[in-house]
């Protein structure tokens, strides 16, 4: 298939494909005219690759994944290599949701000592 018929069923740009395609993720054959030519395991691999960078994952990260697709895996996350990365993933996820729920606390803290500090000052208004 060609990059527009690949961007349009992986739901992407063709320029998209060609960043990808520099860095290494996706391969493309080249046509007598010049044309790139991709085979079905490209739109597995594009599939893969937009699916892990929309869970924050970046492109160094992706390689894994793409390495276990091309060694004939149905799924790009069965791989060793791919595990690691999940581990460290979820290990960078764990730190910003205990970051997280420490300013949830904060920002508690303050709104109940605000709502406070609010009623007796618009106790004190009132008299």
């Amino acid at each position: 298939m060609l990059i527009g018929e690949l961007a349009e069923r992986a739901g992407t740009s063709p320029r998209t494909l060609r960043y990808y395609e520099a860095h290494g993720l996706v391969r493309a054959q080249r046509s007598a005219n010049g044309y790139r030519i991709y085979d079905e395991t490209e739109l597995r691999v594009v599939r893969e690759i937009r699916a892990l960078l929309d869970v924050g994952f970046g492109l160094d990260d992706v390689r894994p994944f793409v390495a276990c697709l091309r060694a004939g895996n149905t799924s790009g996350d069965v791989c060793p290599d791919s595990v690691v990365v999940l581990r460290r993933k979820i290990a960078e996820v764990d730190v910003v949701l205990d970051r997280l729920g420490a300013v949830r606390e904060q920002l508690h803290s303050q709104l109940t000592h605000a709502i406070a500090h609010r009623e007796k000052t618009c106790l004190r208004r009132r008299k």
